[in-house]
């Protein structure tokens, strides 16, 4: 009885078949494109999430927590990175996956041609689905995972962000930039929180965020570098430049200039980020030098100063012990 309606958060929605003709393919094609019941698939694979995030938490991190003995502090950072490299490496190899069986990477003005990409293969929109139902699992799980309340804002914000980015390259048919856009973004954020655990179980390790500032400079300007090619050069020159809900066609001026305009403000907001947490941590390290040499010096110091007591001790003791005049004269007396 519940069939019909349990196809809806399960499957994909709205499929297009395309019959086969000599000229293209001698099989016949499904492409997708969106509808008002995506939020049904999405709520579904949202809860998917949630499961898949408490037994990732309680058979691997937990245990792990358990060996390494990590401070509160601690604790909540590795969980943190634990769940998000999982997801960002799963993320990154599924989304390669898909740049290179649709030529994506070998022909870059794939990007801007033939817009709007209304339709859309079935791992593209799979790949969107979850994508949008992982970050909205994020927000029942401030609340499973006991978030702090001075960081729950901080979380909103970095969910949000997300979300708003990923949701528009879904809605505005730019879903073939926002796929190599995410990709290259992935793989970045994964490099830096698998060099968190790393450094959690051992800080000596260092190495990891060194690579991972060079990579995450180098992913801002090629992110910059691929949304002015297809807003300021691809989409600029194309002929269709009309809005039309119908079609799908967003290609105007005033999409264009806020689209890469939302994405610039993303890109400076976290370079933001970025120089204050290396400014941060050069503070700490220049800091910590002075003060370890410093205690080495007032320990030295400490060290000549309790001899120079016990000298001076022993002197007031052999002077009080001689027979001086005034001791003389005290014993005649």
């Amino acid at each position: 009885i519940t069939a019909k309606a349990a196809v809806i958060f399960v499957t994909l929605q709205y499929n297009v078949t395309i019959p086969a003709t000599e000229e293209q393919s001698a099989e016949t094609i499904s492409l997708y494109h969106y509808g008002i019941k995506d939020l049904a698939t999405i709520f579904f694979y949202m809860l998917v999430a949630i499961i898949i995030h408490a037994i990732i938490q309680e058979y691997v991190l937990d245990k792990i927590n358990r060996k390494m003995h990590f401070s509160k502090t601690k604790h909540s950072k590795f969980n943190e990175s634990g769940q998000l490299s999982a997801f960002y490496l799963f993320s990154c190899v599924w989304g390669t996956s898909i740049l290179v069986s649709e030529n994506y990477i070998s022909d870059p003005t794939s990007l801007w041609r033939d817009y709007p990409h209304t339709l859309i293969p079935f791992q593209m929109k799979f790949f969107y689905i979850l994508q949008l139902a992982y970050w909205f699992h994020a927000f029942p799980e401030l609340y499973f995972q006991k978030t702090k309340k001075e960081d729950i804002f901080r979380q909103i914000v970095y969910i949000g962000l997300y979300l708003f980015h990923i949701a528009g390259a879904y809605l505005l048919n730019l879903t073939h930039l926002g796929l190599v856009l995410l990709v290259l973004h992935y793989f970045v954020e994964f490099l830096f929180h698998i060099s968190r655990l790393f450094y959690f179980s051992d800080e000596r390790y260092q190495k990891g965020f060194s690579l991972w500032a060079v990579l995450f400079v180098l992913g801002r300007l090629l992110t910059l570098i691929l949304s002015v090619l297809t807003f300021g050069f691809g989409l600029a020159r194309a002929e269709d430049q009309q809005l039309n809900f119908s079609t799908g066609n967003f290609n105007i001026l005033a999409v264009r200039i806020s689209v890469l305009a939302s994405i610039c403000m993303a890109q400076a907001f976290m370079m933001w980020k970025f120089i204050n947490f290396q400014l941060r941590r050069w503070r700490e390290h220049s800091s910590s030098q002075p003060q370890s040499v410093k205690k080495k010096f007032v320990t030295a110091k400490g060290k000549t100063s309790r001899k120079e007591r016990e000298n001076g001790i022993n002197g007031t003791v052999t002077s009080n012990g001689a027979d001086s005049p005034r001791s003389r004269k005290d014993k005649s007396s």
